[in-house]
């Protein structure tokens, strides 16, 4: 037992050493053309000339170095700023909910005009908030909720500034 263990340790250490001289070849053979004559590069180079014109990927593709290659491909993006951008009003209808028949109510009429909505939970009952170009619609829909003696209002859309200037 003694003798096996006295030859196999180094035999272990040859096989690993062996191992990590194939392994570090592998890896290094691009690098061994740097060590190559400098006319045998240029005859290389001139057979493998890549015009200078042509995008980026072109001229990594048709290299021969080995080693990292970008992910990315050209993206090319035509923006036509010369239309104008029409800016339409947008309504808001605000409404607040004050028990669960009118809520139920509410969503019941909202599922048939097919609008989006958001409702928010407030300490005085629940609020909604509905945004929408057609104010005909939004008109119908108060008269319906008038029905169901919920009160909307319809008032024309402006952005909650949530920030306050600080100085």
């Amino acid at each position: 037992m003694q003798r096996l263990a006295y030859w196999l340790t180094p035999i272990i250490t040859i096989g690993v050493a062996l191992f990590l001289i194939l392994l570090l070849y592998r890896i290094n053979q691009g690098e061994a053309e740097a060590v190559l004559p400098k006319k045998i590069l240029k005859n290389r180079q001139k057979s493998n000339e890549i015009p200078k014109d042509s995008g980026w990927l072109e001229r990594f593709s048709k290299s021969e170095r080995l080693g990292y290659f970008f992910p990315v491909n050209e993206i090319y993006i035509n923006l036509d700023l010369t239309q104008k951008i029409v800016h339409e009003t947008i309504y808001q209808l605000k409404a607040t909910i004050s028990d669960p028949y009118q809520l139920f109510c509410l969503k019941e009429e909202l599922k048939q005009y097919g609008l989006k909505h958001l409702l928010k939970k407030d300490s005085t009952g629940m609020r909604l908030l509905i945004r929408s170009k057609n104010q005909n619609k939004l008109a119908q829909l108060v008269k319906t909720l008038k029905n169901y003696q919920i009160m909307a209002t319809i008032v024309p859309f402006k952005e909650e500034k949530k920030w306050k200037n600080i100085k």
